[in-house]
């Protein structure tokens, strides 16, 4: 009798042990590039060194055709928080702080914020770029959008990833420190795991680690020794390659404390970029780059880790994104998504799960950059249709063409422009900068006339589309062969399923310009 009784008690005390182990949370760490291309790191055929990162893909799910929020930086990190289109959720296009109201909307349900509801402790480490204040504008910091700990940059890292000057830590200053972005990053994340583990020994309370490092975005810089394994010292892309090495070195580091934080089984992890590289050479054969809707500009890497939970080793086509992210980790998770909020990514909670099984969406992926060139791409199984905006944004090209002679005149009667230039184009120093700081100033000019003015918003919220584009991604990823007349049925289907789409952003995004 008493052995009987015995036998149940165990069993009774196995099933509990069970549901309490069926209900401890994972911890769930976002890693994000700023800038890497689809075609840089290694497990996707790239050209840089990052075991780190291949060894993840192998232990989970690596995307082949991935996607970012947006073609730059803010939109996609709105999109990113929120699984929503940027525009809905107040982010039209990079957002400078010292001239623009925009930031990402306090309104917005954030996935800290649904994690914070879950007993998640959140902290945000790197980049920021979704609005912090500046002088008379004062805009919501991270601790408004679900973060207990922010240490961040509010753009880039200044005057580049070494020794950076312009970091907050819960809004204040920590002044110039020394060593590169990436692992002052990861070393801030280290002791905030620490602190953690000190205040809840137990580990009772799972953590949201969200990490957006800042390379390899220019201003680049990485050790020297990092850069000769790519090329020359002065050479930029032995440097950018040298940034994102040297990045995969602190994301090593940041691996090797979570499993002693826990076993792997304890912790999701996500890795990707918020949009396609500057550099033409890093996104294989596809066309565009960072700031075209092409699929040069919005396709990145994407990898899922979550031993005992996603499969390891599969290699996935069907296409995804990050504006699923927030929707995905809801469904990995089993907690509820944002309750009356529309979302515009899909759970992909099926894929990961059940060996790449086809997802069904309630919408397909969507980008609309109102800046770029084509504005809007939409994806719908193997087909890309994109399209211009039939409407001129009021920038003043004269004045951006005469600064950019001035520039290339500075430094020819310098003798330096050789040097600069780096072997590389006018147009894309433009973007990465000059060690001139005369040419620089007058960059910083030809920035500022080519960057978003909320004056444009009337006119992008009424305007219209035109030159519609149609791709098969499946025969002609470079996107070379428009098929719109060839295929009129899939192309007036995604032309009218694109319009709706958006009228739905427009009715919510809001209107900067009247805020001032």
């Amino acid at each position: 009798m008493n052995s009987h009784r015995n036998g149940c008690l165990v069993v009774l005390f196995l099933a509990i042990a069970a549901l309490a182990d069926a209900a401890r949370m994972p911890n769930v760490v976002f890693l994000l590039a700023d800038d890497l291309g689809w075609k840089d790191i290694g497990c996707y055929g790239g050209p840089v060194k990052t075991p780190a990162l291949d060894g993840l893909a192998k232990k989970g799910v690596r995307f082949t055709e991935f996607y970012s929020g947006a073609a730059v930086c803010s939109p996609s990190r709105a999109t990113i928080l929120t699984g929503r289109h940027h525009l809905r959720a107040g982010v039209y296009s990079w957002i400078a702080d010292f001239s623009q109201q925009s930031h990402l909307l306090e309104r917005e349900v954030t996935l800290a914020e649904v994690l914070k509801e879950h007993g998640y402790a959140t902290a945000h480490f790197g980049k920021w770029h979704l609005g912090l204040s500046h002088g008379k504008r004062v805009k919501p910091t991270p601790s408004a959008h679900g973060f207990d700990y922010w240490f961040a940059t509010a753009n880039n890292a200044a005057p580049s990833h070494r020794n950076p000057r312009n970091f907050l830590r819960n809004g204040k200053p920590v002044g110039e420190l020394k060593g590169y972005a990436c692992q002052l990053v990861v070393d801030e994340a280290l002791n905030w795991v620490a602190d953690h583990r000190k205040t809840d020994p137990a580990n009772a309370t799972p953590f949201f680690l969200n990490l957006w490092f800042h390379e390899p975005h220019a201003p680049i810089a990485a050790p020297r020794e990092l850069v000769s394994n790519y090329g020359a010292q002065n050479d930029p892309a032995a440097i950018y390659s040298g940034t994102i090495e040297n990045t995969d070195r602190a994301i090593a580091r940041l691996l090797e404390k979570l499993e002693e934080v826990g076993a792997p089984e304890d912790t999701l992890i996500i890795y990707s970029s918020d949009n396609g590289s500057y550099r033409a050479d890093r996104v294989g054969n596809l066309r565009g780059k960072k700031g075209s809707n092409y699929e040069g500009g919005i396709r990145v890497p994407g990898i899922f880790s979550w031993p005992g939970t996603i499969p390891a080793g599969q290699v996935v086509a069907e296409p995804a994104g990050l504006v699923d992210l927030l929707p995905t980790i809801c469904g990995l998770l089993g907690v509820d998504k944002p309750r009356d909020v529309p979302l515009d990514g899909s759970d992909l909670t099926p894929v990961l799960k059940e060996g790449g099984k086809p997802l069904v969406r309630h919408q397909p992926l969507f980008w609309w950059l109102p800046a770029s060139g084509p504005a809007v791409a939409l994806r719908d199984g193997k087909y890309s249709l994109v399209a211009e905006r039939d409407y001129e944004l009021p920038r003043d090209r004269k004045e951006m063409a005469r600064l950019r002679k001035q520039i290339e005149e500075v430094l020819r009667g310098k003798g330096t422009l050789e040097a600069e230039l780096r072997g590389s184009t006018m147009q894309a120093q433009l973007f990465e900068g000059f060690k001139d700081k005369e040419a620089e100033q007058l960059r910083g000019q030809y920035v500022r006339l080519n960057m978003f003015q909320e004056s444009w918003i009337p006119a992008i919220k009424s305007g219209s589309f035109h030159r519609f584009a149609l791709y098969d991604l499946k025969s002609d990823s470079g996107q070379k062969v428009d098929l719109a007349k060839e295929l009129p049925e899939v192309h007036v289907r995604l032309k009218k399923e694109m319009l709706k789409i958006i009228r739905s952003v427009v009715s919510d995004a809001p209107d900067w310009h009247l805020k001032e």
